[in-house]
């Protein structure tokens, strides 16, 4: 027995959905047939849970029953077989090799460079110009990935990179389709773009191995370790070029992309909140008091993490994950069988009224801890749960507090247009359009 499914309207709605508008297709299969529910498209049964229950018992209580989804899968396209995309023993032996870079001593190393580049994006902007924030947060969090993770300045090739990802992630949500794979023969197809923009990154990301790989010596950064890594179950010898490509190509996108577009929410929701913007500023005033933000500060600046936090629940960078059911799996009376695509997305439940009152209000205290403590634990999952949890998560919470403090402390960013801004969902949640803020300086 199968949960209630979403009939088309017409013949390739769903398709068509599942490429340009999936968040409205998702929300209305919740909001018509509840906690479970159900599409098909070209015979692949996708089944949506809309409850932190249900997350949890897929993403952590019965995890071994599941592979990656149809979005990792494709991922592979981009990523190759890194981090994110690989499966079980490969994904366990990938995650202990880059795991120390991502301890808190580690990232105490980064706090110092992430401030300093925060300072260095903002020494540009002028007052009363007007300035893309995703654009200028895209730019930044590129550069402080680079540095601390790979010890790299690729800031004369970040136009280049960061139009190639663009690309790449405008794409990707065709290759998601069933029927993806005929897309590729078409003169035109997008998936044509897709690969040229790879190649591009391709050829970035192979010339700063080759540089690296001219002077093997630990400074001190991720790929470093990858570079003196052996493998353990293998003939002992290094990574390769191909498995290195992987693991940086992963963890460069990933740690850029999704910070990147936290903080452009964040700048969007303040100015248009300008009450949560004044106790912001006043926590850094008080904090601070005029010098740049350090990792010793990051505990005394709750209000920062809250508006960080709130913006997260909102506008999830992941907004969704997709697993793959290895076997039959049983849901409120429910059995999927083996191959059913189960989804969970964070947009949704994080904007659901049973467990956010008032769920599309900006309110950043609803992060206090007793008011946080009450909710259920996965009414709210931005960077997953389970063995497959975001390794990054402390890095991203640090780099967010530390940049938004910097920024912040010198300058406002105001709305430059009341209108409403667009969502993009492709493997992030970007903004479908530029968001123009207006500079002013403070004090």
């Amino acid at each position: 027995m199968l949960p209630p499914t979403l009939r088309p309207r017409f013949p390739g709605q769903l398709a068509l959905a599942l490429a340009r508008d999936r968040l409205r297709l998702f929300q209305r299969m919740a909001a018509e047939l509840g906690d479970v529910s159900r599409v098909t498209v070209a015979g692949q049964h996708v089944v949506l849970l809309n409850h932190p229950d249900l997350v949890r018992d897929v993403l952590v209580t019965h995890q071994r029953q599941f592979a990656k989804g149809r979005g990792l899968e494709q991922a592979r396209r981009l990523l190759g077989n890194g981090l994110l995309t690989s499966e079980g023993d490969a994904h366990l032996r990938q995650r202990r090799l880059v795991q120390p870079a991502f301890h808190r001593e580690r990232i105490a190393t980064y706090a110092g460079i992430m401030t300093r580049y925060a300072e260095r994006e903002s020494a540009r902007w002028r007052p009363g110009e007007t300035l893309d924030a995703g654009a200028a947060m895209m730019r930044l969090t590129l550069a402080i990935a680079a540095r601390t993770l790979f010890d790299a300045d690729i800031e004369a090739e970040a136009a280049e990179v960061g139009t190639a990802i663009d690309t790449a992630m405008r794409a990707f949500g065709f290759a998601l389709l069933p029927f993806s794979e005929r897309l590729e023969r078409l003169p035109f197809s997008p998936l044509r773009r897709f690969e040229r923009a790879r190649a591009r990154l391709d050829a970035v990301i192979y010339r700063l191995i080759a540089e690296r790989r001219r002077d093997v010596h630990d400074r001190g950064d991720l790929l470093s370790m990858l570079l003196l890594a052996r493998e353990a179950d293998g003939d002992g010898g290094g990574l390769t070029d191909e498995q290195l490509r992987d693991q940086v190509m992963t963890l460069l996108l990933a740690g850029h992309e999704t910070t990147a577009n936290l903080l452009t929410w964040s700048w969007h929701l303040l100015a248009r909140h300008p009450e949560a913007e004044r106790r912001l500023h006043q926590e850094l005033d008080e904090v601070l008091g005029g010098r740049a933000p350090t990792m010793d500060d990051v505990p005394s600046l709750p209000y920062a993490r809250r508006v960080l936090a709130e913006a997260m629940r909102l506008y999830p960078p992941a907004w969704i994950v997709g697993r793959r059911a290895l076997e039959p799996y049983e849901v409120r009376g429910y059995t999927l069988p083996p191959g059913t695509i189960v989804l969970a997305s964070q947009y949704l439940v994080h904007r659901d009224p049973r467990w956010h009152a008032d769920p599309e209000r900006f309110d950043p205290d609803r992060w206090l801890p007793e008011a946080a403590a009450a909710r259920p634990r996965f009414a709210y999952f931005p960077f997953g749960a389970g063995t497959r949890v975001c390794i990054g998560e402390q890095f991203a919470w640090t780099e967010g507090v530390l940049v938004l403090a910097t920024i912040a402390r010198r300058w406002r960013l105001c709305s430059a247009s009341d209108a409403p801004i667009g969502l993009r969902p492709s493997i992030t949640l970007r903004p479908a359009a530029p968001v123009w803020m207006r500079l002013e300086r403070r004090g």
